[in-house]
């Protein structure tokens, strides 16, 4: 057994520990390499099909190719996709393409307010029907209190203090003293009533790992991360004013890009 199927056994196991222990259970899906390495092992993890539904804030800046493939996906995957803004800020104009607010500030509203209301169920959600290929309000308004994200220890120095199922104070945020221990893959998944509790299967990765994992699995990434000839691409993907491109001839033809077709884990 290689590294990449280490990893890829570890995070299957912390996937059905998730649904098997979290009743209201979601998976946060930035479109990202890393969120759809995740949904990947998802689908691994139940012979195909995703239990729970992938939840992706939509900011209304993201790049038209990331939309585009979410919907992709979503439909032909069968995936249980809803999507959640912060309406308010957006009709206020109160955001950074806007010039109202400066990029943080911008960042605070429409991703980390957006994802607060959307897991508590105070803001609306918006769920993808498979016959008309639209959204629509869904109208089930109970909080999310298990939330699956694709946050890897190496991506900064806090993380590496994470645990596979990370309990959250009232306010979502993160305690360092609060944090149980996780010895010999032995995971705490029994929390009071309400607590939430986010839950990281990529924890040991690497960007390395994805990207070695990506090649072997051929997951359809979208084709931005590519290099299309002109020697530029984008190495994290997001809103489209505040995401630049970097020189780079990276490519993966073929499978691997938006244009392929996915294949079955």
């Amino acid at each position: 057994m290689d590294h990449l199927e280490q990893l890829e056994n570890r995070s299957i196991h912390i996937l059905r520990e998730a649904y098997a222990n979290f009743r209201q259970l979601c998976m946060l899906w930035s479109i990202g390499k890393d969120s759809t390495v995740m949904l990947w092992l998802a689908r691994k993890a139940f012979f195909g099909h995703v239990p729970f539904p992938l939840v992706h804030i939509d900011t209304s800046f993201k790049i038209p190719e990331m939309i585009a493939y979410r919907d992709r996906l979503a439909a032909e995957w069968h995936l249980n996709l809803m999507y959640g803004q912060n309406e308010v800020a957006l009709a206020e104009r109160r955001t950074y393409p806007d010039g109202a607010v400066d990029r943080l500030t911008c960042c605070g509203l429409l991703k980390t307010e957006a994802l607060r209301r959307t897991l508590s169920g105070e803001g609306p959600r918006y769920r993808f029907n498979h016959t008309t290929r639209t959204y629509e309000r869904d109208r089930n308004t109970e909080p999310f209190t298990g939330v699956i994200v694709g946050a890897r220890a190496d991506e900064e120095g806090s993380r590496s203090k994470e645990r596979y199922f990370s309990p959250r104070t009232t306010q979502s945020e993160w305690e360092v003293q609060d944090q149980p221990p996780e010895f010999w893959n032995q995971y705490k998944t029994e929390f009071a009533p309400g607590t939430h509790v986010r839950i990281h299967p990529l924890l040991d990765w690497t960007e390395l790992n994805i990207w070695e994992y990506i090649g072997r699995e051929q997951i359809p990434t979208v084709s931005l991360y590519y290099n299309h000839g002109d020697g530029t691409r984008y190495r994290s993907l997001g809103c489209g004013p505040c995401t630049q491109k970097v020189q780079s001839e990276a490519r993966m033809p073929g499978a691997g890009m938006l244009e392929a077709t996915p294949k079955s884990p």
